[in-house]
């Protein structure tokens, strides 16, 4: 029977054949066959393949997207807020919703592994129960890794993965701490921050480029006695979300309330979300979001396959720890060390 809810894998999986606990095997033809048709269970092993580092995976994985064709239709949008904001209770009840107007809901968790202590943020516990037993929703945490680049590289393939097997509502959801929103941002159409009641304590809670980027704010648990609170903060969020740069969509950033507890106020998200895709479509300016988007993959791919590269050269982990131990002492600077590394291991390797 499958399951909606996905549990994160292994970044050393199979690179042969991906299996479903030791039991079923899937093929290349299975893979595309069971995505095509909407087999949650193998979607989720496809999306094992763009979380792993292993070379014969990432063959595997560009075998299976030459073959599928991603919808160009489909609906990309970001959702992120500070901690404790109540993103799992919005996305739940904004999934419930969509999924009753007809659409095909995909919710992927991106989670930037703790530089310090190598875990994840939103771990593998069981969240969003309703919308995870929901026919027409797909619900997959993940893990990123280290580096911004793995953001990159996992959630953009895991969102053509999905658009593949159907679903033309891709969330795509970010813990809020800033270590991956500015990646997730070129891969998603419309951005939407979530706060809490009392604007002035949240405002300098949250960075300030995570608000430059929003398309919409939404005060979440605007209910009960934070009701007046959550009023108040929305006509300052308005004042502040004004004080940022035009942008080249035209679209004017929008501010609303509600509780998704009460699943109050996310029709009216929801319109204005309907709204910005109404606007680009007839400006023009979809296409051209859509074309930055891929341009600045490109970027970052080259990005992470020279640092790739590079860090698999003879001698370089030598290298690197000899830099290391000058800048320790100061004898180094590391913005010229970083370029003379980079030459000497183009140049002699």
């Amino acid at each position: 029977m499958n399951i909606a809810l996905d549990k994160k894998p292994s970044s050393k999986i199979n690179p042969k054949v991906l299996t479903d606990n030791n039991k079923k095997t899937y093929s290349l033809n299975n893979l595309i066959k069971g995505i095509k048709n909407n087999d949650r269970t193998v979607l989720g092993k496809a999306i094992s393949l763009t979380e792993s580092s292993l070379p014969e995976d990432e063959a595997r994985l560009q075998e299976v997207l030459k073959t599928l064709k991603p919808s160009s239709v489909s609906r990309r949008i970001g959702i992120t807020g500070i901690p404790g904001v109540g993103k799992s209770t919005f996305i739940e009840a904004l999934g419930q919703y969509l999924t009753k107007l007809g659409k095909k809901v995909a919710v992927l968790a991106v989670d930037p592994s703790s530089e310090q202590f190598g875990g994840s943020i939103l771990g593998d516990k069981t969240r969003m129960e309703k919308l995870s037993n929901n026919p027409n929703a797909f619900i997959r945490p993940t893990a990123s890794g280290k580096v911004l680049g793995g953001v990159a590289k996992s959630t953009y393939h895991s969102i053509l993965l999905c658009e593949a097997a159907g679903y033309d509502i891709i969330l795509v959801e970010t813990v809020g701490v800033g270590q991956a929103e500015a990646a997730v941002r070129h891969m998603v159409d419309f951005f939407l921050l979530l706060m809490l009641p009392g604007a002035g304590d949240e405002l300098q809670g949250i960075k300030r480029g995570i608000m430059e980027i929003a398309d919409a704010v939404f005060i979440n648990k605007a209910d009960g006695q934070n009701l007046n609170k959550a009023k108040e903060a929305c006509g300052q969020y308005k004042q502040t979300l004004h004080l940022f740069p035009n942008k080249a969509s035209g679209w004017i950033p929008k501010v609303s309330y509600g509780s998704a507890k009460e699943e109050t106020g996310i029709k009216e998200v929801w319109d204005i979300i309907d709204s910005f895709y109404e606007l680009t479509n007839k400006n023009g300016y979809f296409k051209t979001l859509r074309s930055e988007q891929i341009n600045a993959l490109f970027f970052t791919y080259i990005d992470q396959a020279l640092r790739n590269l590079i860090s698999q050269k003879p001698m370089f982990k030598k290298h690197v720890n000899e830099i290391l131990a000058k800048l320790k002492t100061g004898k180094a600077d590391p913005y010229i060390s970083a370029g003379e590394l980079v030459k000497k291991m183009i140049n002699k390797y």
